[in-house]
């Protein structure tokens, strides 16, 4: 018993650190337990040490032991990974008192180009001499009165097209006596300068813009120059695929584009050196990559996307490592073509233009002596031997042969949050190991979200700092809930409305229930946090009866104050306590009866549809439960309670 020992394996990943217990006993080894925690910082770097710290702890804690129990800890020789994108070409379009908007109304009104000056609706009436005018319509005028207004207009003036605040395009365009394209959903109205030349156009349904998304189009419309024209060109582009837009000019107004280009990757190998274009493509940049055998270091062309890329990386490894910019040398790289939203400067409806980009992760050679300093400090601080116990693929060699039954050849593949690992063994005992560069972090996946629409809901999660998982899923679906919510109106009209508009909005009514039940009952949640993860929107239950049951200081205090609920008063048989089993049973009560009482609405479809991912559900629990040996009556309970 003299040789018997604890030690525990870490394995620092781009996203997670990993830990294994293990009781060592001359030649037996047994598995105790593991642990994981999040990596602190850039893997490979002093900054993961607090991660490292994290799943041991969970790890020791599973096992009721401590630090001082363990023998030896052994960690791996981690490669760092930082991803970026490097654009085909970055593109800043800088508008100076000019306005282009580019944005795609889900229901603008009429069709066709119209030209004419910028004029507010309600100036129309003081408008004296004959013109072409585009009108603008705020938020503060209906469409009602907008269409009298525009209805009512002297003969003289030639109403040509108009510019609408509120999703009002098809409505106002029903009420005016002649026809004309119609933009809505323009949220910045104010950024639209008065008294100005436009450009306005709307494309049939199921086409794009032809006029304002070519430069030479542009030209036609405002006489311009040869030289005007060529300045107009980042506005047509930005206008490429849409099916409306409107082109606003000024006096002083001027358009500047300003371009870095994508630049070449120098990639530097033992024997030789291979120079790709980043315009070219991943899959020549890859092609490039893999006729080298060994790389020695990959650079960028200076002054570049790519080389300021490639040099940030560098920069970042040299602070975190404490080593000269021009010692970093870079290992491995991946490139994967996509797109990168570019926010069009001087828009006024939150436009983006994509560009054609190429994402790029580069991985940094393994610094063994970065490693060293990592088990240095460790030892320090835990009191116990900690070793660079090698790379991963090679341990994932090692450990893959401690299982029973398993022998050479073999070959591993661990796919990381930021590398690639491949080893292979032959039947000689022969280890070759392949270590390349993946996917990103948290940190490079938020900054390529930016310009998507879920960048918003995601970002308070992140900037937070410590959002779990749980927390990004509850952030999309509140910001899921809120969209269905918020566009249903645009979807449906009439009855469909009634009937989406019911079983939605007791769905939602019966989910906040649920919530306030469990963060109260489960998890001893404080009002603030609860508030938090509520869906913000209310149906037949009261915001006031909200407040109330969040707010309650007990159990008895939260059911007397559902009962005077809506769904307290309906449903005799449904409670707090009930609540969790009733739950599903009550929604598709609900829908089953509206799609009987209106057969040919949109309560069918949803009725079909929750009925279908429901006997999924169904059918999935009743696999678990056969899996988990789980009593054949107990099971056929969950069942139906689903």
């Amino acid at each position: 018993m003299g040789d018997m020992k604890y030690v525990a394996g870490v394995d620092i990943g781009n996203a997670t650190t990993e830990v294994a217990l293990a009781k060592i006993d001359g030649q037996d080894i047994e598995f105790l337990t593991s642990g994981i925690g999040p990596t602190t910082g850039i893997k490979g770097t002093l900054q993961n040490i607090s991660g490292v710290f994290m799943s041991l702890k969970n790890a020791l804690e599973k096992a009721g032991m401590d630090y001082s129990d363990l023998a030896e800890i052994r960690i791996n020789e981690a490669a760092p990974v930082i991803g970026d994108v490097a654009m085909e070409t970055i593109s800043e379009t800088v508008i100076t008192e000019s306005t282009v908007i580019g944005h795609n109304p889900s229901t603008p009104g009429g069709t066709g180009i119209g030209v004419g000056t910028s004029v507010l609706v309600t100036e129309l009436s003081k408008i004296r001499e004959a013109k072409d005018v585009i009108v603008i319509v705020p938020n503060k005028v209906g469409f009602a009165q907008a269409a009298a207004l525009m209805n009512q207009a002297k003969e003289n003036i030639h109403i040509t097209g108009a510019i609408v605040q509120a999703d009002d395009g098809v409505l106002l365009n029903n009420r005016l006596d002649k026809k004309i394209p119609i933009i809505d959903e323009v949220a910045m109205i104010e950024k639209v300068p008065l008294g100005m030349t436009c450009a306005i156009e709307v494309a049939e349904q199921g086409t794009v813009l032809s006029t304002l998304s070519n430069p030479y189009g542009i030209a036609t419309v405002f006489d311009l120059s040869s030289e005007e024209t060529k300045r107009v060109v980042p506005i047509a582009r930005s206008l490429i695929g849409a099916r409306s837009g409107v082109v606003i000019k000024t006096p002083t107004g001027d358009v500047q584009e300003r371009s870095i280009k994508a630049g070449t990757i120098n990639i530097i190998g033992l024997k030789k050196e291979v120079d790709v274009d980043v315009d070219e493509g991943s899959d020549k940049i890859m092609e490039a990559i893999s006729s080298i055998q060994e790389i020695d270091d990959i650079q960028g062309e200076t002054g570049t996307n790519v080389g300021n890329m490639l040099n940030k990386v560098r920069r970042v490894m040299a602070g975190l490592t404490n080593k000269s910019p021009q010692d970093i040398k870079i290992q491995d790289l991946l490139a994967v073509d996509t797109f990168n939203p570019q926010k069009v400067v001087g828009g006024i409806a939150d436009e983006f233009a994509l560009e054609n980009a190429v994402g790029i992760a580069a991985m940094v050679k393994s610094d063994r002596l970065q490693m060293e300093m990592i088990a240095q400090v460790l030892t320090e601080k835990l009191r116990v031997p900690v070793y660079v116990g090698g790379v991963e693929a090679d341990m994932a060699i090692k450990g893959a042969l401690t299982t029973p039954g398993t022998s050479v050849p073999l070959a591993i593949v661990d796919m990381g949050a930021g590398s690639t690992d491949a080893s292979i063994i032959n039947r000689e005992g022969k280890v070759k190991l392949i270590h390349l560069a993946g996917a990103g972090n948290m940190d490079e996946f938020m900054t390529a979200l930016k310009g998507n629409e879920f960048y918003a809901p995601l970002q308070s999660v992140y900037e937070n700092g410590n959002g779990l998982l749980f927390d990004y899923g509850m952030a999309l679906d509140l910001y899921y809930f809120n969209q269905i919510w918020s566009v249903r109106k645009k979807l449906f009209k009439g009855n469909d409305l009634d009937e989406i508009t019911k079983a939605y909005g007791e769905k939602f009514d019966m989910l906040n229930l649920q919530f306030i039940l469990r963060s109260k009952r489960y998890y001893k949640m404080e009002p603030a946090a609860i508030y938090a993860q509520l869906i913000p929107v209310n149906y037949k239950l009261k915001k006031e009866e909200i407040t109330a049951l969040v707010e309650a200081t007990s159990k008895e205090e939260g059911e007397q104050i559902f009962s005077r609920t809506w769904y307290g008063r309906k449903y005799q048989q449904l409670n707090l306590i009930s609540m969790e089993e009733l739950y599903n049973s009550l929604l598709r009560t609900v829908l089953e009866k509206e799609a009987r009482k209106d057969p040919y609405s949109v309560a069918v479809l949803y009725s079909y549809l929750y009925h279908k991912e429901h006997e999924v559900n169904r059918l999935t629990i009743a696999l678990e439960c056969v899996r988990y040996q789980v009593d054949p009556d107990e099971a056929m309970h969950y069942v139906h309670n689903n």
